[in-house]
């Protein structure tokens, strides 16, 4: 007689410390440089929206850059931070107006800007708690390893 797993009382599992952690979605970019590359674009592209007048195929070429941009940011990012960027650059509809693409741009590279603020706040912090760990392994002292002989028991040694 089989019997349905779903009919089946669950069973307990122990509790590993710390997984819970592990099961909550990382905030993570797969492709850095790809990120640093479509960031350093965005920037500059707001710099020339500002300084010209753009007629409207220009417009629909930035949207379409625009769009693009944000697609290729989506494929580096977790999930997590796909979702975010798609609540702060929702696509452009028909022909933007010169404004719509300036305050878009700048948006974006305002997300982008914080994004790098986060992964060097997150670096540092890193940075900081691996000193920590450090200093604590060096107060409590290293491990010993085997006892090492004072040099006058050693026997000669490869220089006489």
């Amino acid at each position: 007689m089989d019997i349905d797993p779903a009919q089946q009382e669950p069973q307990s599992r122990p509790e590993i410390p710390g997984k819970e952690q592990q099961e909550t979605p990382q905030e993570a970019i797969t492709q850095p440089a790809k990120l640093l590359r479509i960031a350093s674009m965005v920037r500059e592209l707001l710099e020339e929206t500002r300084q010209a007048s753009i007629d409207e195929p220009g417009r629909i070429r930035l949207r379409d850059i625009y769009e693009r941009s944000v697609g290729e940011l989506r494929e580096v990012l977790s999930p997590d931070l796909q979702e975010e960027l798609a609540m702060l650059a929702p696509p452009m509809e028909a022909v933007p107006t010169e404004a719509e693409i300036r305050v878009a741009q700048a948006q974006l590279v305002g997300w982008l800007e914080g994004l790098f603020h986060g992964i060097q706040a997150a670096l540092f912090a890193q940075q900081a708690a691996a000193r920590a760990q450090f200093e604590e392994l060096r107060r409590r002292g290293l491990p010993a390893g085997q006892p090492q002989p004072p040099p006058e028991e050693r026997g000669p040694g490869q220089y006489l």
